[in-house]
Formats: C-alpha cells, sequence, structure tokens
C-alpha cells in the first residue's frame, strides 16, 4: 500500500470502512478495495466498475437513493442495506490472499453480530461466501458456494452472486440479469421480513 500511496499521493490508501446504516437489514459482503477504486476513494464500490453494476442494481431495487458513486461526498445514501468487504485494505496485486481474509474476518463477524440472527446477507463472490461462512463459525462444506444459490444458516439466510467484476461480466459468466435476479429476490425477502415484523 506504501508503494501505491507513492504513485498516487492523493488516494486514500488506508482501511476502507463499510458504508450503510449499521444493523441494516441486508448485508452486501464484497471482496476487498479495488486499487483505484474505494482504496483511491475510502468508499466500497467507489470509483470503478464494480461499483457501476452494484449501485445501478442497488438502486433498481430500492436499496440506494441514487444509481451510481462517483466520490465518497457525493451525498449516495443506501436504504436498508449495508456495503461492507471481507478484507478492509487493498490486497497486493488487487488479489487478497488468506492471511489477509483471515486476520479481517473478526470485522466482519462484528458486522454480522450488530445486524443480528436474522439478518440477510448477499455474498459477492466465492471469497466473500467463505468469509461469511467463517464468521458465522460453520463449516464451508456444508454451505458450497452458487450463483443465486440460498443457505440458511441459523436464522440468516445468505445469497451467493458470482461477483459483479469486469472480467465476470465480460466473459458472459455474470450478465445484469443474473445480478438483478439475487437482488430481486433479496428486496423481496427484506420486505418480506418487515412485514412480518409489523
Amino acid at each position: 500500500m506504501a508503494e501505491v500511496r507513492l504513485e498516487h499521493p492523493s488516494y486514500h490508501c488506508a482501511p476502507v470502512p463499510s458504508l450503510g446504516e449499521v444493523g441494516a437489514p441486508l448485508l452486501v459482503v464484497g471482496l476487498a478495495p479495488g486499487k483505484h477504486g474505494a482504496n483511491a476513494t475510502g468508499r466500497p464500490f467507489t470509483g470503478d466498475y464494480c461499483g457501476e453494476l452494484l449501485y445501478r442494481t442497488l438502486h433498481r431495487f430500492g436499496f440506494c437513493d441514487r444509481p451510481e458513486s462517483i466520490s465518497a461526498d457525493d451525498g449516495l445514501a443506501l436504504i436498508d442495506c449495508r456495503v461492507v468487504n471481507a478484507v478492509k485494505c487493498l490486497p497486493p496485486d488487487n488479489k487478497p490472499i488468506g492471511a489477509e481474509i483471515n486476520n479481517c474476518n473478526g470485522y466482519l463477524a462484528a458486522e454480522l453480530e450488530v445486524q443480528g440472527p436474522s439478518g440477510m446477507l448477499v455474498a459477492l463472490g466465492g471469497v466473500a461466501h467463505r468469509a461469511v461462512v467463517r464468521a458465522l463459525g460453520e463449516r464451508q462444506a456444508s454451505f458450497p458456494f452458487g450463483h443465486a444459490r440460498e443457505h440458511r444458516i441459523g436464522g440468516r439466510l445468505l445469497i451467493d452472486s458470482y461477483h459483479c467484476s469486469r472480467y465476470n461480466t465480460q466473459t458472459g459468466r455474470l450478465t445484469s440479469a443474473m445480478f438483478e435476479q439475487v437482488f430481486e429476490r433479496a428486496r423481496e425477502l427484506v420486505n418480506g421480513a418487515g412485514e412480518r415484523r409489523s
């Protein structure tokens, strides 16, 4: 990270805090800050392609008040949703290693504890999925990752999605329709949980 700070002195280059209301009914778990995205702006999924797709989709299903996130001070607000990363800092070569994921897992566990045992989760990619399962103290083999797969872990519901990376979308592994399907389901479940609490 020191090298990136030297190359780009205006970049945030520090742990990136989560975004959204603490304890929100939906927790979206990403991977790590991108070098020229969240590592630059200081806000998850802001400043890169992943964020363009994520915030546009969140907005479509009423989880945020605008379809794009340009900078950390653009006023974007999340609704019923909080966005976190499995790894807080920029990883070497933009690819987190196991030690970094393990070191940051306590932060994710704390987010889950505050959210409560009936919270909903969307994991963006296999690494985020495994970090969630680990943070909940469960066995990985019991909860295999798969796009749009739903897992009941205690009272929680975890929905998996392929990560919204440019690589996944350019190769067709993840289409906008596939990504929207995950968040349409999340909105349906969040609304249903709210109706049950009323």
